[in-house]
């Protein structure tokens, strides 16, 4: 579809076709091979522990041999997209001049599909480097409605992945995520008041609301990603696909 000696640029060329540039780049983002191997491990140390911050993160690691600092891997998470996930109001903010909507699900008997759906990001190791994997989840159903990898954390995959699913099962009543930029920005939650849905939003990290989503994330990445290595972003989709087929 993407033609990349044609002389319409890349971009152009996704522009004309309406795909997100986030989906023809299909090179991982460049790492070195000790960072890798830090992020992989990491990725790992957080599904086993994911109340642990930088610096228990950095004494398990101590422990098997990796000489890093906390703060070097507090970059790492932040460039990964991952968090403890905390049992206390964290202080995370959107980005400016973002709108965040009050937490709805206080409380709330979650009782059928399509009452309550959520969306959450996380990191996929490959063979030379990374990129990020969306899904929109029902949160009666614990099924994985849609989902789009990524090169970037940028909102179009995340906007791609709701519209998959709207079309897909139509609109719920509410929808829940924590307060990342993709999610408060006025793309994604225009999107959201076009269809008629309630926003919720519960703080960045919050613990109430990740808990089923970890367990999503460990079986996907147990059972599929840690027993790859994937070459090319296309790998990735592909065989990510086939194991949520």
């Amino acid at each position: 579809m993407i033609d990349r000696e044609h002389e319409l640029s890349v971009t152009r060329q996704a522009l004309v076709l309406d795909i997100s540039r986030s989906s023809v780049y299909y090179l991982p983002r460049p790492v070195s091979p000790g960072d890798l191997a830090l992020m992989r491990r990491i990725d790992e140390l957080h599904l086993d522990y994911p109340f642990a911050g930088a610096r228990m993160l950095r004494d398990l690691l101590g422990r098997e041999g990796f000489a890093v600092g906390r703060l070097h891997v507090s970059t790492l998470m932040k460039r990964m997209g991952i968090e403890a996930i905390y049992r206390k109001p964290n202080t995370s903010k959107p980005a400016p001049g973002h709108k965040v909507y009050p937490y709805l699900l206080r409380r709330l008997a979650v009782t059928q599909p399509n009452q309550v759906w959520a969306i959450d990001i996380t990191y996929i190791p490959m063979a030379r480097g990374f990129v990020y994997l969306a899904a929109v989840v029902d949160w009666f159903s614990r099924r994985m409605l849609a989902w789009r990898v990524s090169i970037s954390m940028d909102v179009s995959f995340c906007i791609e992945a709701l519209e998959e699913a709207l079309g897909k099962y139509g609109a719920p009543e509410i929808f829940n995520s924590d307060q990342a930029s993709q999610f408060t920005s006025m793309a994604f939650t225009g999107l959201l008041r076009d269809n008629g849905i309630a926003i919720s939003m519960d703080g960045r990290g919050a613990w109430r609301d990740n808990v089923f989503v970890e367990r999503l994330w460990r079986s996907i990445k147990y059972e599929e990603v840690y027993l790859r290595a994937y070459d090319a972003v296309s790998d990735a989709r592909t065989l990510i696909g086939k194991y949520l087929a």
